[in-house]
């Protein structure tokens, strides 16, 4: 029955959103300002639910319940007890979002018995001069930290840095975080809705009221460490998958296709979650002769490859078309080998 499963839009009106996101997914313009799609989610709170072949109109939190290891693969199943690990979105900031932290997998179980969040940012438009925080610039105390969000300042000790398409920032849960207007990216995460709102520029949310803040429940969460260098850095070519990072919460790829390329993924006994950056592809399974063996995956639309049929090829339908994926790498690493790469991941 499992196949490369398409998904409904799943789209969140937020005070900060713009209008981009309906037009980029091919879907009817909605006249709210919608902030991001939840492109691949079987979080409680917004899970997707499935548009193509005899799943569709199932509900993914359920689909991964009924199909556990072939869906997920087995360690990955093992690992996360049955639940899908990954949240995919893309986020369109016409305005600045919060400043805000994610709480790491200890303090999220502790607090909210949830997954912490670690997540990364792969840049697809920018406006000129658009910029986000990412990091602090100097070291702070926790005293001046509240200090400064009561006075509003901050921001003055954040590290900004101005972004072009294709840059890649990496945001370990406990760094302090922005994205800022101008900016349309494609975002990959655990799969958690646990943010703590630091600080809010003193606006209203869409109801008129100001917005929740969680100034002390952030304290714990924050690293207040100061790196030298918080953009990733990566090497790309032309018909390759191209590592952009290797965490132990996901390894994630991208893809420039010119040409036909086949992907055999099995090695890594894990789902494959493909978002089309640019362009429009074609997904053809092999050695599977079930319903939806081929898939069309367009600009602005993601889908799910299970694990158990990760051997595909993948067909550009439009000239320099851009495919960004994520998977779990459990193919014969040791966790801390992945940890101590995570820690080297933001220098050059």
């Amino acid at each position: 029955m499992l196949y490369p499963l398409l998904f409904e839009p799943n789209l969140h009106t937020i005070v900060w959103g713009g209008n981009k996101l309906c037009s980029y997914k091919g879907v009817e313009q909605c006249a709210d300002p919608i902030g991001e799609s939840w492109e691949v989610s079987a979080v409680e709170s917004s899970p997707c639910t499935i548009a193509n072949g005899p799943l569709k109109g199932r509900n993914l939190i359920n689909v991964v319940e009924e199909y556990g290891k072939e869906l997920l693969g087995e360690a990955v199943y093992n690992q996360y007890g049955g639940k899908l690990p990954l949240l995919v979105k893309f986020i369109d900031a016409k305005k600045d979002l919060s400043i805000q932290v994610h709480p790491n997998d200890e303090l999220a179980r502790k607090r909210h018995n949830k997954f912490g969040k670690t997540e990364m940012w792969y840049i697809i438009d920018a406006e000129p001069g658009a910029a986000l925080y990412s990091g602090f610039k100097e070291k702070i105390t926790k005293e001046e930290y509240k200090q400064r969000v009561e006075d509003g300042t901050i921001c003055d000790v954040l590290a900004k840095h101005e972004v072009h398409p294709g840059d890649v920032f990496f945001i370990p849960a406990g760094r302090v975080h922005a994205i800022c207007g101008g900016i349309l990216l494609a975002e990959v995460q655990q799969s958690s809705d646990v943010t703590y709102r630091i600080y809010d520029y003193n606006r209203p949310g869409l109801d008129g009221r100001p917005r929740e803040l969680h100034t002390d429940l952030a304290v714990d969460a924050i690293d207040f460490n100061v790196s030298p260098e918080y953009r990733t850095f990566y090497g790309n070519a032309k018909d390759k998958a191209a590592q952009v990072i290797d965490t132990p919460f996901f390894d994630v790829r991208v893809m420039d296709l010119d040409e036909p390329f086949h992907r055999n993924l099995i090695k890594y006994d894990s789902f494959i979650i493909s978002m089309c950056i640019k362009g429009s592809c074609r997904i053809s399974l092999r050695n599977y002769d079930g319903p939806e063996k081929e898939i069309v995956l367009r600009e602005g639309n993601s889908c799910l490859i299970p694990a158990s049929l990760a051997d595909y090829d993948v067909t550009p339908l439009s000239p320099d078309t851009r495919l960004l994926d994520a998977h779990l790498d459990r193919k014969n690493r040791s966790l801390v080998h992945k940890v101590l790469r995570a820690l080297k991941i933001t220098r050059k």
